[in-house]
């Protein structure tokens, strides 16, 4: 195959359909959206092939089993060109003509998209009109200034494009969660202390909660005489690395480390993440967007910039289904504001003292920020639905399952990791050791079965002080088993069985990454039947911004957890609340929770401060809808020891 920008159509190695999976179609559907912009077809087919993307990516039946009925085009969303492409490929392993289109792009146009601000469209007419076809030779044209003089371009979009592309190499665009939210909360506490700022609130991608974060939004409520004296002292703040630009109501900043400083409470978790960003990654910086407007406009701003894109579309459809109209100015009757535009119409906003009541003023309930994705929030918010989900909280979690010691890579003794549970206020606290199989550079890192016992009753004396202490406080003894290529579980059935839980991860991923879909859904899924497995950990194994996860068919895995939980056999899925993680993907955690699979948010924590990652974990539950009654680490003591002795 030619690549396209690393982009290959898939081949099959299977001998018999389903020959390609339904994640494969995903990624080829958005692959061939944005081919078909950049070679200027039609916005409408454009637009059939992201919207069959999407739809086939949260579509929860079987994909082979629709395609196989006949009923592919029944979907909603799903055309008939799609739908035959879409059967084509499941049925035969072929892609019609779409090598053809794969082979007309330039590679290097591909790259030139992932460039922050800059989408497929603008990408073809810098092609036509400069032959720029790579990131190197757009760097080359905005540098000459030969991208400004085009139409609908100018000198901004030309240095926004010179900070995109040095954007695109420090971090291709994006942070993991817990560092863009240190930088974000340390920048909107030191706005947040400026004389004639009435507040500050961090926006954008990191109040919804992404797994990984962009540029830094932070909305700025002050009055109008103030906002020059506000912006020259948030342009003096330290930490700023450059400024590269400033107006009337907006400051854009490159933060570097120094903006940590004094910024985080001692011993918190945010201070050894500081400290260990400094130590490792001094050069490191981010980048800022902060928004000066007026109190009266600052919950339309807020709003606007908390996104996410479809979600504010959403909205003003809401708006204009109602006669009025939206935007980061205001909310305002469409017969006043005539053919004004921004803040010139937003003189006729209703005033909305805060976000909710230009939800209600829609007539819809507040939606909490990490829900704002359009994946069903605005149907479910509107007041003739039921509630929106109550969402789950860091303290109703009263335990967590999947935590290592000293008997395995752990740094911490079984008392030590225990005494830090207790000062979380938990209740219990799972211990889930590696098992024997897991070695790394030859050297054995999991607990061999003779050193199991040890273990155990280390951990029942530990027990026992405590209840003859009248202390509430108990360790569950579980093993994190490898799950096997070929599905089976590490130890023998009779070790297993010792265990309160297993927590069955796969490790050797080289095997798994190398084999299809259905071959390692087919794996996991006779992993989970075994009698002694517990919670699913890590399910994808993947690493935010390192690798991608296994090829798994995530939806087959849940439905058949679900069947397994109808016939009372407890069977849980974890959410892997440590930021490199972040696993299960919070677009499962709703369809896991329709096929009543209950969630673990489990720090996998390899020391005790690990044992506070869970804030993170919690916070992609509540992206994914979950509320305190679908988490298993939510019920009591004596309510998980039930159910593991069930």
């Amino acid at each position: 195959m030619v690549k396209v920008g690393g982009w290959t159509l898939p081949k099959s190695r299977r001998q018999e359909p389903p020959y390609v999976s339904k994640t494969q179609l995903v990624d080829v559907l958005e692959q061939i959206a944005i081919l078909l912009e950049l070679s200027g077809a039609n916005g409408f087919r454009v637009r059939a092939y992201q919207n069959g993307s999407r739809t086939l990516a949260s579509m929860e039946e079987d994909l082979f089993t629709i395609v196989s009925e006949n009923r592919i085009v029944e979907v909603k969303g799903i055309g008939k060109g799609i739908g035959g492409l879409i059967t084509e490929a499941v049925m035969y392993g072929t892609w019609g003509g779409m090598q053809s289109l794969y082979d007309k792009i330039p590679p290097g146009l591909i790259e030139i998209v992932g460039i922050p601000g800059l989408g497929p469209k603008r990408a073809r007419i810098l092609h036509e009109s400069l032959g720029v076809d790579s990131v190197e030779s757009l760097k080359a044209a905005c540098e000459l200034g030969h991208v400004s003089p085009l139409s609908g371009f100018g000198e901004k979009s030309q240095q926004k494009y010179l900070d995109g592309i040095d954007l695109l190499r420090r971090y291709q665009g994006r942070t993991r969660m817990d560092v863009g939210l240190l930088y974000g909360r340390a920048l909107e506490e030191k706005i947040s202390k400026i004389k004639g700022v009435e507040k500050a609130q961090l926006a954008g991608s990191a109040r919804r909660r992404r797994e990984t974060i962009g540029d830094l939004d932070i909305v700025v409520s002050s009055q109008l005489d103030q906002h020059h004296e506000v912006i020259q002292e948030i342009l003096s703040l330290p930490g700023i690395a450059e400024v590269k630009g400033y107006g009337e109501s907006k400051v854009s900043l490159i933060l570097e480390q120094e903006m940590l400083s004094n910024s985080v409470e001692s011993g918190s978790i945010d201070e050894r993440l500081a400290a260990t960003l400094i130590e490792r990654n001094s050069d490191a910086t981010i980048d800022a967007q902060v928004r000066i407007v007026t109190p009266d406009t600052f919950p339309f701003t807020l709003a606007y910039f908390t996104g996410s894109k479809e979600h504010n579309i959403r909205m003003r459809q809401e708006a204009i289904n109602r006669g009025l109209r939206l935007n980061e100015f205001g909310l305002f009757p469409e017969n006043l504001a005539g053919e004004s535009i921004g803040m010139e119409a937003a003189k006729h906003t209703l005033k909305c003292v805060d976000e909710s009541e230009i939800y209600k003023n829609l007539g819809m309930n507040w939606v909490p920020p990490e829900m704002r994705e359009d994946m069903g929030e605005i149907e479910a918010a509107s007041f003739s639905k039921n509630p929106l989900p109550e969402l789950i909280s860091p303290s109703d979690l009263r335990g967590a399952f999947h935590n290592h010691t000293v008997y395995s890579d752990g740094a911490n003794t079984l008392e030590e990791m225990a005494k830090a549970a207790q000062l979380l206020g938990w209740e219990y606290l799972g211990i889930a050791d590696h098992s024997e199989t897991l070695n790394i550079g030859g050297r054995q890192i999991g607990i061999p079965s003779d050193n199991v016992l040890n273990q155990s009753n280390e951990i029942n004396r530990l027990n026992q002080i405590w209840s003859d202490q009248n202390i509430d406080f108990r360790l569950f003894h579980g093993s994190e088993c490898d799950i096997l290529a070929d599905g089976k579980l590490d130890y023998p059935d009779h070790i297993r069985k010792i265990f309160s839980h297993v927590v069955g991860s796969v490790h050797a991923l080289g095997s798994w990454r190398n084999r299809d879909e259905i071959e390692n859904t087919e794996a996991l899924i006779r992993a989970i039947e075994d009698p002694t497995f517990t919670i699913l950990g890590h399910p994808t194994g993947r690493i935010l911004q390192v690798r991608e996860g296994f090829p798994i068919d995530m939806h087959a895995v849940i439905r058949r957890m679900g069947e397994l939980n109808s016939e009372g056999i407890l069977k849980a899925i974890e959410i892997n609340a440590s930021p490199y993680r972040l696993d299960l993907d919070w677009r499962l955690c709703k369809f896991a929770k329709e096929q009543n699979v209950p969630i673990c948010i489990n720090p996998d924590a390899h020391d005790t401060n690990g044992l506070e990652d869970v804030w993170y974990g919690v916070q992609i539950a509540r992206k994914g809808w979950l509320e305190r009654s679908d988490i298993l680490n939510s019920r009591t003591s004596s309510e998980i020891e039930s159910l593991f002795n069930h």
